[in-house]
């Protein structure tokens, strides 16, 4: 019987793609930072069709939504953040990203009929050690369904869901929208990870730091 290559599917990949990244992060001095987005095709009148929450050593401490299209601060490090003048940049940025993802998701033709919004859930994260971005990637998941995973340091595609193959071909053919992912996940994000770091290394251990 023939043997299969570990590198040979697309879980395989998944998965030693995932062990790089839990690798990292344990590593001594590794911080992360990530942003989860859930898009929706639409929503009802009074609900966002945009949310998203930021996370730093995988602790909340920003929540957003497209209906106040503002950035509500949690716990002590949200608070810091929030005096500072990146607080901007971040709510015009989360609002930015939130839209071109809409996008993407309005010409995502789905698989089967909902009666409810297509969604889109999408995880940008940087991680940053020794005063370098080590690691940066995005993670789509369509209609619930881990479908893709961009990695921004190398510039490679993993199909988790084969259902996602065409949407995989269409998007890595647009170079431009390899280069917006990578802008974002390998220059601000680790950006906003470095001026974050002095906010968090200043917090007592009882916050949450671990």
């Amino acid at each position: 019987m023939r043997r299969m290559s570990l590198t040979s599917s697309p879980v395989c990949l998944f998965l030693l793609l995932l062990l790089q990244l839990i690798a990292l992060e344990i590593m001594v001095g590794a911080h992360s930072l990530c942003f989860n987005f859930t898009i929706k095709s639409w929503s009802r009148p009074g609900q966002p069709w945009c949310e998203a929450q930021v996370f730093m050593n995988k602790i909340l401490f920003l929540q957003y939504d497209s209906d106040n299209n503002m950035v509500k601060p949690l716990g002590l490090l949200g608070k810091k953040v929030n005096a500072t003048s990146t607080r901007g940049e971040l709510t015009q940025t989360l609002g930015e990203v939130g839209r071109d993802l809409r996008m993407l998701l309005l010409d995502i033709k789905p698989q089967t009929k909902t009666s409810g919004p297509s969604t889109l859930q999408v995880e940008m994260f940087c991680q940053r050690e020794a005063e370098q971005c080590t690691g940066a990637s995005w993670q789509f998941a369509i209609n619930g369904e881990k479908s893709l995973l961009f990695d921004a340091m190398n510039m490679t595609w993993t199909v988790i869901n084969h259902e996602a193959s065409k949407i995989k071909e269409t998007w890595k053919k647009d170079r431009g929208l390899e280069k917006y992912f990578r802008k974002l996940s390998k220059g601000d994000c680790d950006q906003w990870l470095s001026e974050f770091l002095g906010h968090w290394e200043a917090m007592p251990e009882p916050t949450g730091r671990r």
